[in-house]
């Protein structure tokens, strides 16, 4: 690997990723250093991880280093493509375009509502009795 890289931060919901591409690689993805297919045996995880770089036509022309912590499994990918959607656009301006469209350039801000006092979750309430 350079020692040159481009870099990104991804958020969802508690999981932050922070991503390094590396130029001229041979297409390896690395998260918390295991390979990415050990990390997430989910195939739709690994599809979701491999997104922003399929859509900009790229997949074996980087080399992806992650580290990621918080949340959980689904939120740890769709973190490490938010990462590597911003550092697409470091790396390259002009794929802002294609990423934008495609909603990976976004920080998807949902996150799970906290339970309030005198409810039974965040918006169900106890079961009320008129009579």
């Amino acid at each position: 690997m350079s020692h040159e890289f481009y870099y990104g931060t991804g958020k969802r919901k508690s999981a932050v990723a922070r991503t390094r591409l590396y130029e001229n690689g041979s297409g390896q993805i690395v998260v918390n250093g295991r390979p990415y297919e050990d990390y997430f045996p989910r195939a739709t995880l690994q599809m979701v991880i491999r997104q922003p770089l399929n859509l900009t036509k790229l997949l074996g022309k980087f080399d992806v280093k992650v580290n990621v912590t918080g949340g959980g499994q689904a939120g740890q990918a769709q973190a490490i493509r938010h990462g590597i959607a911003r550092a697409l656009m470091e790396f390259n301006g002009e794929l802002r375009g294609p990423l934008k469209r495609a909603g990976l350039i976004t920080r998807d801000a949902r996150v799970k509502e906290r339970k309030k006092y005198g409810q039974r979750a965040a918006r169900a309430r106890y079961q009320y009795s008129k009579r």
